[in-house]
């Protein structure tokens, strides 16, 4: 069986607690999208940990973790990630790099920070790893694959005539100094050195998993309305965080797909600019943030913080068509009083359910349903019937909402604190 692990939102919704839950039943955890940019936070008996690069299978013995064709690859970033890795006791013996993936370069985060300087006020909140750039370079033909570190003399000459393409906007759109090929050769030999050995064909890997009836799970970053095409343009990443673009990246069959767990937390966070209908007033915001710990995993930069929308919701429900959810973080809404859920915006004094482009969301009001909250500590719940009365009640109406079956229910940061549901 494959099933892919997505998120239904903006991102950080405890995706790899849930990929990390399911991958004890896998042979093969697969990243299909993505670079360093965002994190996942995984709690288990070895302690807390925040991934970037490395899928999050890697804490189960045995697993292959596979970062696909479709990811991003900065090969500084993922070394020191594998070294911090080791440190505290994992084996990273499992973990392998597709030579198709793109190599993210400084120069790549140097174009980001330029022009998000250039921007200013009107900047799209990047995290300034540099993913803009680096699939944008991927689209017009300029990017560097990964295998191209095992054939040293085809690399060079490729980079060269990169560089001199990236020159012409770093010298004579920016005015900023020059990027020097010589510099980025050493840059890319010194810290491609602990890749070499991970990179595998990974079309090959998978074709044989397949053949075989193997078990694998895929692993999205961040969530569907961070997504390229479909989600907040211009406030999105630079690729495709469905769970149809598995398909390409990794590649599989579109039909092989055979169970999707949508990811969505039991209130709202957003990391980085653009439109949020449900956000809390600052103070609240703060309050809450200093209760929950919502800070980005990559970055560290608080997290905004808004009721349940499930207007999003339901939208990102659509793109990723999950055949069940995961409800993450219903222990931190005790002891919040009232919980509000949004149900529908008003948008210049019309009702609609439907998520507008971010010229309607820039005008969107939320529309509230209310429901008492609760006191008392679930964190140890493992059973749905043994939730108090309102924390049930508040679940299954985000059930009815999104009309899709919540199935599991993370209480706590923990590999152990979740309820799954018959």
């Amino acid at each position: 069986m494959i099933t892919a692990v997505v998120g239904l939102n903006w991102g950080d919704e405890g995706k790899g607690r849930m990929v990390d839950y399911f991958a004890s039943k896998a042979d093969c955890v697969i990243r299909y999208q993505g670079g360093d940019n965002a994190g996942h936070t995984v709690v288990n008996h070895l302690g807390k940990f925040a991934l970037h690069s490395v899928p999050s299978g890697i804490f189960h013995s045995g697993v292959t973790n596979l970062v696909a064709s479709g990811s991003v690859i900065n090969p500084e970033s993922l070394t020191r990630e594998i070294e911090t890795l080791k440190e505290r006791g994992i084996d990273m013996g499992g973990l392998k790099i597709s030579d198709r993936a793109i190599l993210i370069f400084p120069f790549h985060l140097l174009l980001e920070r330029l022009e998000e300087e250039r921007l200013g006020s009107e900047a799209y909140g990047s995290t300034m790893s540099g993913i803009s750039p680096v699939y944008s370079h991927k689209y017009i033909k300029k990017g560097i694959q990964v295998g191209e570190l095992l054939h040293p003399a085809y690399l060079k000459e490729h980079l060269e005539a990169v560089i001199n393409y990236v020159n012409l906007l770093v010298c004579g759109g920016y005015g900023a100094e020059p990027v020097l090929a010589e510099e980025m050769l050493q840059w890319v030999k010194d810290w491609g050195a602990e890749l070499q050995h991970r990179i595998v064909d990974s079309q090959a890997l998978v074709r044989q998993l397949t053949a075989n009836g193997r078990p694998i799970l895929l692993e999205a970053q961040l969530g569907a309305l961070r997504d390229i095409t479909h989600g907040i343009y211009p406030f999105t990443t630079s690729s495709s965080t469905l769970a149809g673009y598995a398909c390409a990246s990794v590649p599989i069959h579109p039909n092989s797909v055979e169970q999707v767990i949508g990811v969505t937390k039991a209130y709202s966070t957003c990391v980085g600019a653009g439109p949020f209908v449900t956000e809390f007033e600052p103070d609240d915001a703060a309050e809450f943030r200093r209760i929950s710990g919502e800070y980005g995993a990559r970055t560290g930069r608080p997290r905004r913080i808004g009721h349940f929308d499930a207007v999003a919701t339901r939208y990102g429900r659509d793109l990723q068509g999950p055949s069940a959810v995961s409800l993450t973080c219903l222990d931190l809404l005790t002891g919040q009083g009232e919980l509000k859920i949004c149900t529908a915006y008003d948008i210049d004094g019309n009702p609609t359910t439907r998520f507008p482009l971010n010229a309607g969301l820039d005008k969107a009001r939320p529309l509230y349903e209310r429901f008492a909250g609760w006191d008392e500590d679930i964190t140890a719940v493992r059973d749905f019937d043994n939730l108090p009365a309102a924390a049930q009640a508040y679940v299954l109406r985000i059930e009815e909402l999104l009309d899709v079956p919540v199935k599991y229910i993370s209480v706590g940061p923990e590999r152990e604190a979740l309820i799954a549901r018959d």
